[in-house]
């Protein structure tokens, strides 16, 4: 978590954020995801939403309960709530392939989410 957080970080100061602008709100695990950018998202004092974490395939199918709920609970925040929540949760086979999504100096895919996060937030703003 560490790795993806510090991918978002960095695009955030890339893209002019500052750190009192980043909130960062820690849950137990994926699955609890959805919850906290509801509230997150009632609140109001947030434009976005970036949801990070990382689901490992095991040898039973909590794998694919966990993940698919997960992005399905993020995808229905965004649509119910009208904020922008960006899916930043790694699915992945093995701690190998988390590490290579998760580096800043590799895929940095925190980076991609604050990314598409900042892309979605001034599309709303335009199409208002």
């Amino acid at each position: 978590m560490t790795a993806l957080i510090e991918g978002a970080r960095a695009a955030w100061r890339e893209n002019g954020g500052t750190d009192a602008g980043l909130r960062i709100e820690r849950v137990p695990g994926a699955f609890e995801l959805p919850l906290a950018a509801r509230a997150l998202a009632l609140e109001g004092s947030v434009d976005a939403i970036i949801a990070l974490g990382c689901v490992i395939r095991g040898d039973t199918a909590h794998f694919d309960f966990v993940a698919g709920e997960c992005a399905h609970g993020l995808q229905r925040v965004m649509l119910d709530t009208g904020v922008p929540v960006s899916f930043g949760v790694l699915t992945v086979e093995n701690n190998a392939q988390a590490m290579e999504r998760a580096s800043p100096d590799k895929l940095n895919k925190g980076g991609e989410a604050i990314t598409t996060a900042l892309a979605m937030v001034d599309l709303l703003r335009r199409l208002k």
